[in-house]
């Protein structure tokens, strides 16, 4: 799956779906209604980043690849604290297989206008490209806070959510940067989509 994320013309971006293998020992209870997505379909396991630990729970090992660091470890933070613990998310030790790599671009051409940031499902790892065309220091999006709202964002849909309505409730996962929560942390809606996809 590729999902872009930037500015109101972003709403509508192409959203490529491709199948990853779902977590196992999933209680399939939990995961029969995931929320709804914007582009139609639902959350997915099997569009995600997951994949099953060594302790049987779902986890994303990542590798760091990119300058924003702050925000990344925000990102990680914001989808793992206050109950949200259900898919372990940590950094890939030497040697250890990666589930998702962070990378950053400096990109404004096609694909790219008003893009801050996308994640790829793909062979192998996933990824997380920030766009530092918008992101760095002096650029349209380059503050601390803007950073991690865009991380964070990015993160969910490693973790299986797609874009939302922020018509519909305040959420994370809207594609419209500007009705996102300035905080960069997952709404008490998008707290409860994590635990109708995960537990």
């Amino acid at each position: 799956m590729r999902s872009d994320f930037g500015l109101a013309a972003a709403v509508a971006a192409t959203v490529l779906l491709a199948v990853s293998p779902p977590a196992a020992g999933a209680d399939a209870g939990l995961a029969a209604a995931p929320a709804g997505c914007a582009e139609g379909g639902r959350d997915s396991r099997d569009r995600s980043s997951v994949h099953e630990g060594e302790t049987g729970r779902g986890e994303i090992r990542w590798a760091d690849g990119t300058r924003f660091n702050d925000a990344l470890a925000h990102a990680n933070r914001a989808w793992s604290a206050g109950g949200l613990g259900q898919v372990a998310i940590r950094s890939a030790g030497r040697g250890a297989p990666v589930e998702l790599r962070w990378r950053d671009v400096n990109r404004t051409g096609p694909g790219w206008k008003n893009v801050y940031g996308k994640w790829t499902s793909q062979p192998g790892a996933d990824t997380i490209q920030l766009n530092r065309a918008y992101l760095d220091g002096g650029r349209r999006r380059g503050d601390v806070k803007s950073r991690r709202v865009v991380a964070a964002h990015e993160l969910g849909h490693a973790l299986g959510f797609c874009h939302k309505s922020a018509h519909r409730y305040a959420t994370l996962m809207d594609a419209d940067f500007g009705r996102l929560p300035k905080d960069g942390r997952p709404t008490a809606q998008d707290r409860r989509n994590y635990h109708l996809l995960w537990g």
